[in-house]
């Protein structure tokens, strides 16, 4: 690409969903052929690491020779495969087990300063240097809010926490040049100490020299950024990483990590702001990232409309010429993909829902506890049958491997047809005291929406299976189904309640209180006040 030297992708390989050899070749091939050149695997934990059993043990994580192939095959088809792990922060998933807890800081922060944590480090290069070539390396060291305020402020007290920072990134590079890596970081702490805690400026931010010295010069600096709205904050972040780095990098979002559903249009919004300014601040190096937080439950592979978008913004191609391009890679529309966006859209496409996860909500809300019941904006769930009916005509017509996504997110609506609203009904037939609309209620609304659930379980599990290991699906079939038990759960009682068997359902009696900033609660958050 002109305008770019690294234009890649990161995909989140660390929260459930693992993707498969198999699904990352082919994604590979079909992102190489829209202009991409490298890819990011994020593993916090999910690789192997010699001599370190316990390092993403039943995690499904990549072994040494699973990540040879990978590279081998990037290669072949001009992607530039870049290891992305953590250094730093976001290893909770290797602080289940005992075997780490002495490295342990505060949280999911490693503990700066101790040898054991910079043993841990050098294997973690060493495996990686024997089974990926590319000498570039993501070392991560994003969002360490709590760095130095526990295990290390026991031993050490009080002290400059961008001294503690900036010692372990010179001794994490130090590790790095051992290997002949040169790593890059995200840049937010950098920013989140010296801005009281926030992250974005709208006016360029002023490091003191006795700060950026102490950065190691061979160190690039990461700027992410999937939410701002003004061309005036891409502008500033880039002018104030420019102080910490001569070798910046960009790296936007591709949402598919609010639910099961992805938000492109969300995405493109937002890239049609950041590609530019990259281009006007001569950032030669951008990526976007597929993050799979609370689950990973959207596939990586949703997001390849709003990559062909933004490789369109890149290569300043028309709408038209874009659009036909992604059908010829593909063999889907444009169109049809970015209709994956739907089970979000509670009013209708024309009406933004930002980051909104609206059927993630609903799907998950308790039809007792009703926590999400008043998060819905005053939609009713009368649309999704008129998205259902969309999204099966895709996936009937489709002939692709893509055919799962269009199936799983009809499926996805079929099942909020009635289970949108139903939290609603039960709470509002109970405060009328009405027992026979409510015995109606749980023989047919909750007998149908269990079935539906199952055959949401069932498309989901199949679509999953194509893209991803079967590691992590566990997850998915404790939420789901407990999900399914508990509309049993729920319909039961009902029905005890209208036949006289009992005199109340307590749930049902408690008001329920708006969420505040519910848009993107994580599951538990959704499910009930009671998961710790």
């Amino acid at each position: 690409m002109k305008h770019f030297d690294t234009f890649g992708v990161m995909i989140d390989c660390s929260r459930n969903a693992v993707p498969s050899v198999s699904g990352l070749k082919r994604f590979f091939s079909t992102i190489s052929k829209m202009g991409y050149n490298m890819a990011m695997l994020y593993t916090e934990d999910t690789y192997e690491v010699t001599g370190e059993p316990w390092f993403g043990y039943k995690r499904g994580r990549y072994s040494l020779a699973e990540l040879k192939e990978l590279d081998e095959y990037a290669a072949s088809v001009g992607i530039e495969l870049i290891p992305c792990i953590q250094t730093l922060a976001h290893v909770n998933a290797l602080f289940h087990f005992r075997a780490y807890n002495k490295i342990r800081d505060i949280d999911d922060i490693l503990l700066i300063d101790d040898e054991k944590t910079y043993d841990l480090i050098d294997k973690m290069f060493s495996s990686l240097s024997s089974a990926i070539k590319s000498r570039k390396i993501h070392i991560g060291m994003d969002e360490a809010h709590n760095v130095g305020r526990g295990k290390y402020l026991d031993r050490h007290g009080l002290c400059d926490r961008y001294e503690i920072l900036l010692r372990h990134l010179n001794r994490v590079c130090e590790i790095a040049k051992k290997y002949g890596y040169e790593p890059m970081m995200w840049n937010d702490m950098f920013f989140r100490l010296a801005n009281g805690g926030d992250y974005y400026v709208d006016t360029p931010l002023d490091f003191s020299k006795e700060i950026t010295e102490k950065v190691p010069a061979d160190c690039g600096m990461v700027y992410w950024d999937y939410y701002s709205n003004s061309a005036q904050r891409y502008d500033a972040m880039m002018e104030s990483t420019k102080q910490l780095s001569d070798n910046v990098w960009f790296a936007g979002g591709t949402w598919v990590w609010a639910g099961f559903a992805p938000h492109a249009r969300y995405s493109n919004i937002r890239n049609a702001l950041a590609v530019p300014a990259c281009i006007r601040h001569g950032v030669r190096n951008a990526f976007f990232t597929m993050w799979g937080d609370n689950g990973g439950e959207c596939p990586y592979a949703s997001a390849l409309g709003a990559l062909m978008y933004a490789a369109a913004l890149a290569e300043e191609m028309s709408e038209d010429e874009m659009k036909a391009k992604f059908k010829e890679i593909t063999g889907e529309t444009y169109d049809d993909f970015i209709a994956l966006d739907l089970p979000n859209y509670i009013h209708g496409e024309k009406r933004g829902v930002g980051t909104a996860n609206y059927s993630k909500n609903r799907l998950y809300d308790d039809p007792f506890l009703g926590i999400m019941t008043l998060n819905g904006e005053n939609a009713d769930g009368t649309i999704y049958s008129v998205y259902a009916e969309k999204l099966h005509k895709i996936a009937d017509e489709s002939t692709t491997i893509y055919k799962t996504l269009f199936a799983s997110m009809a499926a996805l609506c079929d099942v909020l047809t009635i289970k949108f609203s139903l939290a609603d009904r039960t709470r509002t037939l109970y405060a009328n005291g009405d027992k026979e609309a409510l015995r109606a209620l749980a023989e047919n609304e909750y007998t149908e929406c269990i079935k539906r659930v199952e055959t949401f379980y069932t498309v989901y599990r199949d679509q999953w299976y194509t893209m991803n290991k079967t590691y992590g699906f566990e997850v998915q079939d404790a939420r789901l189904g407990g999900l399914m038990r508990r509309l049993q759960s729920c319909k039961d009682r009902l029905l005890a309640y209208a036949n006289g068997e009992i005199d109340a359902i307590d749930e049902l009696c408690e008001e329920v209180l708006p969420i505040l900033d519910g848009n993107y609660p994580i599951w538990a958050a959704t499910l009930t006040a009671n998961i710790m």
